[in-house]
């Protein structure tokens, strides 16, 4: 069976933005430069693993017909966007929270996808 276009949209919005979030996690240095590079390596570390966790959760939506994975999406990005406001008004508008803001939209377009259209009966009749 071939992906509906609404779920193809929605799971390469995702990866888009999972691509974007690696290239931001590989080229922009978020950790604070007082915590020790123990602890440094651990936080990367830990970002690899909730990158590997949501391309998991993408896939298990679009390919398996997951509909829990897709809520766990939507959670994450409610999430990402009030640390996303958390982070604007504390610190402004700068290049890593652009990057953040455009992400964080990539992610809001593919879920909007993923409830919409033909997504509906994609995920409504496999909802395991």
């Amino acid at each position: 069976m071939t992906l509906p276009r609404n779920v193809l949209r929605f799971e390469v919005l995702l990866y888009l933005s999972l691509l974007l979030d690696t290239l931001s996690a590989a080229f922009l240095d978020r950790v604070p430069a007082d915590i020790g590079e123990a602890a440094s390596a651990n936080v990367n570390l830990l970002a690899v693993v909730l990158l590997a966790f949501f391309l998991l959760l993408v896939w298990l939506a679009a390919r398996h017909r997951k509909n829990w994975a897709r809520w766990v999406l939507v959670a994450a990005l409610g999430l990402s966007a009030l640390s996303l406001l958390d982070a604007l008004g504390s610190g402004g508008l700068t290049f890593a929270t652009a990057v953040d803001v455009l992400s964080t939209a990539l992610t809001a377009a593919g879920l909007y996808y993923s409830f919409t259209g033909d997504a509906k009966g994609w995920f409504d009749s496999h909802s395991t």
